[in-house]
């Protein structure tokens, strides 16, 4: 019997958090008789200064099949999700969902009955614009052309973290050790045969969004920066284009010079030519500084979150996997080498004596001195 679980990061979420379990269990505990799967409800807490984790616990005293995880503090999204997905490596698929409701349950059975016929590794459910305001859709479109421009994998409109991924998917997504993850990129980036469903807009069920403008717009930059050089790129050709129009525009003035005899004035193209420079600058600097930052967090290799508590059986055993797997792969890299044909070229299967001692060394020098000697006198024989 397949085993499908939901992985659900909190964060304060008091208000709607008992909406968000009892509409998940009623949806699955239906759904899972009638096409014969088991599951379980994976709330990871990402350090929520409110009753989020306490009702939570609550609802795991009642129900076996609640499962969570609490970090010692807010770590993001990101963490939470990564924090799932490792801890989920002994289930058959995993189902990602926001714990506001916003993620319809009703598209789960869809989802869930795509992945028993077809095996799919990543059942995609596609959110529509309808009833969003024409400023905010704007925006959302503007946006998505931006970062496909930057990005190597193709990234949707509408498409977010609510989906089902299969054990082979989570395992890749888990490979991945970045430390800042945009996991919109990353869920293209491993690939796998893929179908979408499309649904309609949701509000939240109770309570505030967590998303701020400016958390926004920090998400945003990542997902521009988080997979490539191209702002980098992007830059040098723009350093590029405005030397060729500089030196076009002291060409233009060379000849007004030589035609009206007299320097034309320059106030207002000096002005704006310091300015305009100075703003590229800047932004160069800053573009730069994000990608030595982004290096910098990296290099520190911090873990991504800590786990304060856990009801999850087996607190280590997908840790213990994950490296397994990873060990497995670096075998399997180091087996498939290929030796170099020539032979001139193959490593030998014996070191050089090289660490020997001088009277070692010295004594098979004599040897070879010897041997070479009677090689001569037989030949002239």
């Amino acid at each position: 019997m397949s085993k499908v679980r939901m992985l659900i990061p909190c964060f304060n979420e008091e208000d709607v958090i008992n909406y968000t379990y009892k509409e998940l269990t009623k949806v699955l505990a239906a759904d899972s008789e009638l096409h014969h799967y088991d599951y379980d409800l994976l709330f990871v807490d990402d350090g929520s200064k409110d009753r989020t984790i306490d009702m939570i616990k609550e609802y795991s005293q009642q129900d076996e099949k609640v499962k969570y995880i609490s970090f010692s503090r807010n770590f993001g999204k990101e963490a939470a999700m990564f924090a799932g997905l490792e801890n989920s490596q002994d289930v058959d698929a995993v189902i990602i969902l926001d714990g506001d409701l916003q993620h319809p349950p009703e598209l789960i059975p869809q989802m869930i009955e795509k992945y028993l016929a077809d095996g799919t590794d990543q059942v995609i459910a596609k959110r529509n614009r309808d009833g969003e305001k024409a400023s905010r859709k704007f925006m959302t479109k503007c946006y998505y052309k931006l970062i496909n421009r930057f990005v190597d994998v193709p990234i949707e409109d509408g498409v977010g973290d609510f989906r089902l991924l299969s054990q082979r998917a989570v395992r890749s997504l888990v490979e991945l050790d970045e430390v800042q993850r945009f996991s919109k990129g990353l869920f293209s980036w491993v690939g796998y045969p893929t179908e979408t469903l499309e649904y309609n807009n949701q509000e939240r069920a109770a309570g505030d969004s967590k998303w701020s403008f400016f958390k926004l717009l920090d998400y945003g930059v990542d997902g521009v920066i988080s997979f490539n050089n191209k702002p980098l790129r992007t830059i040098l050709y723009f350093g590029i284009a405005i030397f060729g129009i500089s030196i076009i525009y002291l060409l233009v003035n060379f000849v007004m010079i030589l035609m009206n005899g007299i320097d034309s004035p320059g106030y207002f193209s000096t002005i704006f030519a310091v300015l305009f420079l100075g703003s590229i600058q800047l932004i160069s600097i800053g573009v730069i500084g994000e990608y030595i930052g982004r290096i910098y967090y990296e290099v520190k290799n911090r873990p991504k979150y800590l786990q304060k508590d856990t009801n999850l059986n087996d607190k280590t055993s997908s840790r213990d996997k994950v490296a397994s797997i990873q060990s497995s792969n670096r075998e399997y890299r180091d087996n498939s080498k290929v030796e170099p044909l020539h032979h001139a070229m193959r490593k030998p299967e014996e070191r050089v004596p090289y660490q020997a001692n001088r009277e070692d060394r010295e004594e098979l020098e004599k040897e070879e001195k010897v041997n070479q000697a009677r090689r001569i006198k037989e030949m002239n024989l």
